[in-house]
């Protein structure tokens, strides 16, 4: 695994996948998949920049097979409608990489379904999204499911008692929430997919510390966080090199269901592909369990 790079990936032709989020690490994916021969639905909630993404990706890569489709993750109306239209023009997804996600809004806000914004988003939608796509992904060609944690799930916490942070929001608690809920989903999805016989390989990884939007989008470019980013951007690696592992959980053949890959050095800030380390509480079968059983109830997607 010494030195992964984008040039490592296998071939992809012949192969779907589906990368929620437009900008940043989701663009690198999907540039990187599409280069490799993949099919790419790039699903976001704004379609302008879907559109703008598609067409930097096609002046990058002529060949490239890849589209835009709405998918709005803090509703789960437009998460059912998108699996509804993937379906109808799709009988198999071979890979689907949770990605998108929003970073510590200064104050509470809510998805159109009344969750806390960050809890819904990065990781109910896509709860949900994997759900409604699971018949998909059981006819998928070695399907895979990579969802996106972050360094931040070493300090998160479920809240079972307040999960939607209607007693007390504080952003970074709320988000490192969040990005601990999708580590404990992917886990929980690789014991299940083991259990049940379903086929399809569920892997997590993280970014490190990397340079993409988010804090600008969030918090916002002249809060403490985006400034920051704007100021002391050398110390976050390129996107780019933000994606690779993603893309090496998406498409290795070493990766393994049930792993969690992030960079290898700095603790995991920046660097080359690596296997992660898992934070104990994200090991908490109970607590995944729990979250599990919670999440089907919130969302009303129920799997297998």
């Amino acid at each position: 695994m010494a030195k992964w790079t984008a040039a490592d990936i296998p071939p992809q032709t012949g192969r779907t996948a589906v990368i929620t989020g437009t900008g940043g690490l989701g663009f690198e994916d999907a540039v990187e998949l599409a280069r490799a021969g993949a099919e790419v639905i790039l699903a976001g909630r704004n379609p302008d920049k879907g559109a703008a993404a598609v067409a930097r990706i096609r002046a990058l890569v002529p060949s490239a097979i890849i589209r835009f489709e709405m998918l709005d993750l803090a509703s789960l109306d437009s998460v059912a409608a998108f699996a509804a239209r993937l379906s109808e023009r799709h009988g198999s997804l071979d890979l689907l990489v949770n990605n998108a996600g929003v970073m510590v809004p200064p104050r509470r806000e809510e998805t159109a379904d009344g969750l806390e914004l960050q809890f819904g988003t990065n990781h109910l939608g896509h709860f949900a999204l994997t759900g409604l796509l699971l018949p998909l992904l059981r006819h998928g060609r070695q399907p895979r499911v990579v969802t996106l944690s972050s360094v931040a799930a070493r300090d998160g916490a479920i809240a079972f008692d307040d999960l939607n942070a209607e007693r007390r929001y504080r952003p970074m608690p709320a988000y490192s929430q969040s990005k601990l809920a999708c580590l404990m989903f992917a886990l929980e999805l690789h014991r299940r997919s083991e259990a049940s016989g379903w086929g399809v390989a569920s892997m997590a990884a993280h970014p490190g510390i990397a340079r993409t939007d988010l804090l600008h989008n969030a918090p916002g470019r002249w809060s403490a966080m985006g400034l920051t980013r704007s100021l002391l951007w050398f110390l976050f690696q390129p996107a780019a090199q933000g994606a690779l592992p993603t893309l090496f959980a998406a498409t290795a053949p070493d990766a393994r269901s049930g792993g969690y890959y992030g960079p290898h050095a700095l603790s995991e800030a920046r660097g080359y592909p690596a296997p992660a380390r898992i934070p104990p509480q994200a090991l908490d079968v109970g607590a995944a369990t729990r979250l599990w059983e919670v999440s089907e109830e919130l969302s009303g997607v129920r799997y297998g």
